[in-house]
């Protein structure tokens, strides 16, 4: 399993989330969507860094996150690997090699987080256009896609930072096209919805 590539997540991952929603006392609903086996790929919008993060808090399992390739090419590059993230070129205008490594996780029964925007959102829109990435690797192993939505501020016991996950998308009857539509007015909607 390909899991043995994250040894270090499986270590500190059961030490972070306690200290991390106590920290930042983030409001978490609807986590029980992300499945407690199997495949699945978990996508929304990316406001700050410590978004994974808090994806991450949100289950007991090993999530697989697309990290841009600048992380894993500098000094703490032996760390992103040993915790399990794939490696994303944002300057490539195609990244078949992340691509297929994320599909490779997901046949074999993994988590991929990735925010289909594909960098932090430093504009007044709601969503950057969404990257088809996530609905090809959805539709090319059969995978549900689990929406979310992050909204508020990373602050010491914040008021109103939230995650809220939508209900699980089918997209194998889609087109590519049809689905990245769908997926991207979903993670909208919570967004909008969740808004303060």
């Amino acid at each position: 399993m390909k899991n043995k590539d994250a040894f270090l997540y499986k270590i500190i991952q059961p030490l972070i989330r306690p200290i991390f929603k106590l920290y930042y006392n983030p409001t978490i609903v609807n986590k029980d969507y992300i499945p407690s086996e199997g495949s699945a790929v978990i996508a929304g919008n990316h406001k700050h860094a410590l978004d994974p993060i808090l994806v991450d808090a949100c289950t007991g399992r090993v999530v697989h996150t697309l990290a841009k390739k600048d992380l894993h090419d500098g000094p703490f590059g032996g760390f992103f690997k040993a915790i399990g993230t794939i490696p994303v070129d944002l300057h490539a205008e195609h990244n078949k090699e992340a691509l297929n490594s994320a599909i490779d996780y997901l046949k074999e029964g993994n988590l991929i987080n990735l925010s289909p925007e594909a960098k932090r959102n430093y504009t007044d829109e709601v969503l950057l256009p969404f990257k088809f990435g996530a609905v090809v690797m959805a539709k090319k192993t059969n995978s549900m896609i689990i929406p979310y939505s992050i909204t508020g501020d990373y602050r010491f016991r914040s008021k109103d930072l939230k995650i809220v996950f939508g209900k699980p998308l089918d997209v194998s009857a889609l087109s590519v096209e049809e689905a990245n539509v769908l997926l991207f007015e979903t993670v909208k909607q919570l967004i909008l919805d969740n808004r303060k």
